[in-house]
């Protein structure tokens, strides 16, 4: 099946443009009646981690572009004595777990939504090295605008297997629409208030692609 005949609304000018009006929207919106708790997140990240208060990273956006990923910082730059940094369980702090837990740490991401580097729906924007190890297919999932939430973030989100949340991923490339996208959104609501999927277990972040990728060949 020709892959532009499946991916409905979003495909036309219409869905594409209902889509980035609520982007706008929300986006706007968002950072609009989380000012007060932005500044107090960013004031609490100060004083127990210090500068700078957001973590930027460079990430995959639409078609593989690299654009600047905007979070607040949850774990420190501790670094052992031969001056590799920590492993995360040791370099995250109680008020990153918080921020991680809640979602709260992904609140800036709103602003590269507004820019239009993001949508509010979309793959999850990983590693810029994992590029050169997803294989074709999986590589679909930059064929869209990566998100703050998306169809694998609602099935498992951090707790499933690399294959699984990339077949998800390439899935909602196939089958995007508006009232998907809504969808999408509401479940994640409910997701975040569950505090579900956040890690696999007994980790605080997810094991590396490229590395499981290695343990494969």
């Amino acid at each position: 099946m020709n892959h532009a005949m499946s991916n409905g609304a979003s495909s036309r000018p219409g869905g594409l443009a209902a889509k980035r009006a609520l982007d706008i929207v929300v986006a706007l919106g968002g950072l609009v009646l989380a000012a007060p708790v932005l500044l107090l997140i960013a004031l609490a990240v100060r004083v127990c981690l210090g500068a700078p208060v957001l973590f930027r990273q460079r990430r995959p956006g639409l078609g593989g572009q690299p654009f600047m990923l905007l979070k607040f910082r949850t774990m420190t730059d501790a670094r052992a004595a031969a001056g590799e940094l920590l492993p995360d369980d040791q370099r995250m702090t109680p008020l990153g777990r918080f921020l991680r837990r809640s979602s709260l740490d992904e609140l800036p991401e709103l602003i590269n939504v507004l820019k239009g580097e993001m949508s509010l729906v979309g793959p999850r924007p990983l590693l810029m090295e994992y590029l050169p190890h997803y294989t074709p297919e999986q590589a679909r999932r930059h064929e869209v605008r990566p998100g703050l939430t998306g169809w694998a973030a609602i099935h498992g989100r951090n707790a499933t297997t690399w294959a699984e949340r990339l077949q998800q991923d390439v899935w909602y490339v196939d089958h995007r629409s508006f009232a998907l996208d809504c969808r999408i959104l509401l479940s994640t609501v409910v997701k975040v208030l569950r505090q579900e999927g956040i890690s696999p277990e007994g980790r605080v972040t997810m094991t590396r692609f490229d590395e499981e990728v290695g343990r494969k060949v």
